[in-house]
């Protein structure tokens, strides 16, 4: 009886998972594109040859690095 029982419990989780999987997979969810997003928004795709990728991506990091934080105000 309690064969009987584990049994039945394994297919009855085994139902709700594949009926969550089902909706999971069929959301329609748009795939994502290549690129990335600048700061107003829009996306930029990169361009030219992997090398010339690498090129403005170390530029872009250092562009980033060198920039500087804002200084908070000190509480007085």
């Amino acid at each position: 009886m309690r064969i009987v029982f584990g049994a039945l419990s394994l297919l009855v989780v085994l139902a709700i998972v594949g009926v969550l999987a089902k909706k999971q997979l069929g959301a329609g969810v748009a795939p994502a594109t290549p690129g990335s997003v600048s700061a107003d928004g829009t996306v930029t795709v990169p361009t030219g040859t992997p090398k010339q990728q690498v090129d403005q991506f170390k530029k872009a990091a250092e562009a980033a690095v060198q920039q500087t934080a804002p200084v908070p105000d000190e509480a007085k």
